[in-house]
Order: C-alpha cells, then structure tokens, then sequence
C-alpha cells in the first residue's frame, strides 16, 4: 500500500514538476489576459463614456439650439403673425363727414393768413342763438323770454365746455337784422330791415351775457352791395360780427323767398369780405367773424375763388336740418368738399327732431372733421 502510494506520488513527480510550471504560467498568462481584458474593458468604457459625453453635449448642444431655434422661431412667427395683425386690423369706421383722410384730400386744414390780434378763431368756439325777437319761430333767440333765452344759452355754452375743455367758448347772440319776406313789401324786395331799436335791444342783451353779436341779412330781391352799408353804425363797434343767407338771396332767380333756395356767387362773398376788411382798417377794429350759411352745392358758387383776408375769419356754416345721418352728409357734401377757412354747424331744436331723431350733440359735433368752430342753435 504504501509503495503504491508512494509509487504513484513518484510516477506523477515528474507530471508535476512540468505541470507547475505550466499551471503558473498559465496563472499568469491568465492573469495578464484578465488584466488586459479589464485594460481593454476600461479603455473601452472610458471611450463609451467619452462618446456618451460627446452625445450627450452634443445632444445638450442640439436640444439648447433646437430650443432656442424654437423659440426664435416662435418669437419670429409671434412678430410676423403681430405685423401682420397690425396690418389687416379694419381701418376706423367713419361717419360722413368725420374722415380725417377724406378732410385731408379735400385741402384741409386750409393754408390761410395768420390770425390778427384779438382774432376769435381758431383759438375759441362760438356757440350762438339765433332768431329774431319779434317772432317765436325764426329760432331760440326770439323763442323763449330774454332772460330764459340767456340762461338757456348759457347751459349750451356750458356743455361745450365740458365736450372740449381745451377750446374757450364764446357765446354769441345771432340776430336776423334783414329777414326775407314773402311779399314785395312797399321797396318790392321781398325783405324786411329790422328797426335800429331793435337791434340796439338786441346788442344789449349780448353785452349784458358777454356774447358777441352776429347782423344776419337774407337780401331776398334785394343787393348785400346795397343793403350791407345800411349797417355799418353797427358793425364798426369790436363785437359785433356778419352773417349772410344765400338761400334767401333770389335776385337771380325772381322766385319768392320760401319758394326756391338761392345762391350766392363768390364775387357777392368778396364784396362782402372786403367791406369789413375796409371796416376794420377804418375804425381799428379786431378781425370780423364772417359765417355763411350753406346746405346745398349751389348755395355757394365758385367756392374756390373766395378771398381769404386777415381782417375777416371765414366760415362756411352748414345750414341744413333733418336727421343726423343727414346733416352729416351735407356738411361732407357741401362744406369739407370745398374748403374756405372755418367750419360752422347748425342745430334745430324742433326741425331736427320732429320725426323723434336725437339732436346732435357736442360730442357728436366734435367728430366732425375739421371741427366746426361755430355752432348755431336755431
């Protein structure tokens, strides 16, 4: 037993001592194997993590550009989709008469002789009664009891104030001093000159209410180169200023005043111009307002001839009644289409009104364009 063990321990001596060698080697061989292998392993992860870095910055980098791509995208699509919004918003609807473009291709605002010292306008509103005191339908000045028609003028002052802070408003009393008639009368003119006295009671009640005072003439048959000298007593005082009506100017015509609307020519409007600049020369006086009444085409002829002086403040003042829409239209019509110098804009308390359409108000008025910058109440 023990010579086989023996024998077997020396018969694998010699396998052993080739065998551990082997064995080491092939330890070692393993070992730097494994060792090369986890070398190989680390590079390789290093590498892999290298690239994930790459990526990932890469990835960062792309996601940083696509996000600020996008949002400059966005914020370029947000101004054009602004820009373009600005430029398909409806344009501003206007009433006739209230287009400050249309205005604007119609010549206004008019390139007219600086404004004289003490001159009323453009610096103040004139807001006006007009009518006469003999009768109770010709308008508000003669409508109600003079203290009534004061106070009342007074309110309406007041309210245009209020519309338009930034405008002064002077009152005014608009007195018709030659009324047309529809009879020849004893002249054969078809109008009536009012008594001195009452047009004295007249420009006293408008000093006592610190209004200015307006001569309003319809000629009916007769010539404003005749009948206008007739007034210069009163005329040549600072306050008092003129108006004139060409619808009751039928000199041409022949018809009854009432009958047939009339005109005047430009020729009659510089006569009549000149004669208060030779008046403001002649007494010293300030700048005379001068209104004329217009609501049809051929109210006033050849428009674009009228002299502009600086002694005198033109006004073209639309004269018609019925409802807003209307007085709209004849004040684009027949007073912004032909420009002159100022604008004015009547209202009736009754015939504006009488088929239950609101009379217009300051508000209303103060779209207009240009603003009127004399408002009659009749």
């Amino acid at each position: 037993m023990e010579f086989q063990l023996k024998y077997r321990f020396e018969a694998f001596l010699p396998l052993l001592v080739v065998l551990i060698p082997l064995a080491f080697a092939a330890c070692t061989d393993s070992k730097t194997a494994e060792l090369q292998a986890k070398n190989q392993k680390e590079a390789e992860r290093k590498t892999a993590e290298a690239a994930f870095a790459a990526t990932t910055s890469a990835t960062r980098k792309a996601a940083v550009f696509a996000a600020t791509t996008t949002a400059a995208r966005k914020a370029a699509a947000f101004a054009a989709t602004t820009s373009a919004t600005r430029k398909v918003v409806p344009l501003i609807k206007y009433n006739a008469g209230e287009s400050p473009d249309y205005a604007r291709q119609c010549g206004w605002p008019v390139k007219c002789p600086q404004p004289l010292p003490g001159s009323i306008l453009p610096s103040k509103r004139i807001v006006a009664y007009y009518g006469n005191p003999l009768s109770k339908k010709m308008g508000a000045l003669g409508e109600f009891p003079k203290d009534e028609m004061l106070q009342r003028l007074k309110g309406e002052v007041a309210k245009w104030q209020v519309a338009d802070p930034a405008t002064p408003v002077q009152p005014a009393l608009h007195l018709i001093a030659v009324v047309a008639q529809g009879e020849p009368g004893k002249a054969g003119k078809y109008r009536m000159i009012m008594p001195d006295k009452i047009i004295s009671q007249v420009y006293g009640w408008a000093k006592e209410s610190g209004a200015v005072m307006f001569i309003d003439i319809q000629t009916g048959h007769d010539d404003i180169r005749s009948i206008l000298p007739r007034f210069e007593w009163i005329l040549k005082n600072p306050d008092v200023h003129l108006g004139i009506d060409p619808e009751f100017n039928l000199i041409k015509s022949g018809k009854k005043p009432g009958k047939k609307i009339g005109t005047y020519d430009a020729a009659d409007i510089n006569y009549a111009s000149g004669y208060l600049k030779d008046l403001v020369k002649k007494y010293n006086l300030p700048p005379k307002v001068f209104t004329v009444h217009r609501f049809t085409r051929n109210g006033v002829t050849n428009a674009k001839n009228i002299v502009l002086r600086p002694e005198v403040q033109m006004v073209m003042h639309m004269d018609g009644w019925g409802a807003p829409w209307l007085k709209r239209d004849s004040y684009k019509d027949y007073v912004v289409a032909e420009p002159v110098q100022y604008t004015g804009f009547k209202l009736f308390y009754h015939n504006d009104t009488k088929k239950r359409d609101p009379l217009m108000t300051p508000q209303d008025l103060l779209k207009l364009n240009p603003k009127p910058l004399y408002i009659q109440y009749q």
